[in-house]
């Protein structure tokens, strides 16, 4: 995660949602985060464009980023 937040950090904001945290609850509910893990991309409008539940590789989120943006 680490290595594509630093490929795609200029164009696009990560964020890291913890299950267990209060702080992010209204994300969470928002979101529909069930389960860790979880990833959400979102477009500029907060519009869900792409979302998985379980383990995704680096290769697939890397495909997924890619696609919408320009790194």
């Amino acid at each position: 995660m680490h290595g594509l937040e630093t490929k795609y950090g200029n164009c696009v904001d990560f964020v890291y949602l913890d299950i267990d945290s209060a702080a992010t609850k209204a994300a969470k509910d928002k979101l529909g985060y069930v389960a860790q893990p979880n990833f959400f991309l979102l477009d500029a409008s907060g519009k869900i464009v792409w979302k998985k539940l379980g383990l995704v590789t680096e290769a697939e989120l890397d495909q997924q980023l890619k696609a919408i943006t320009k790194p």
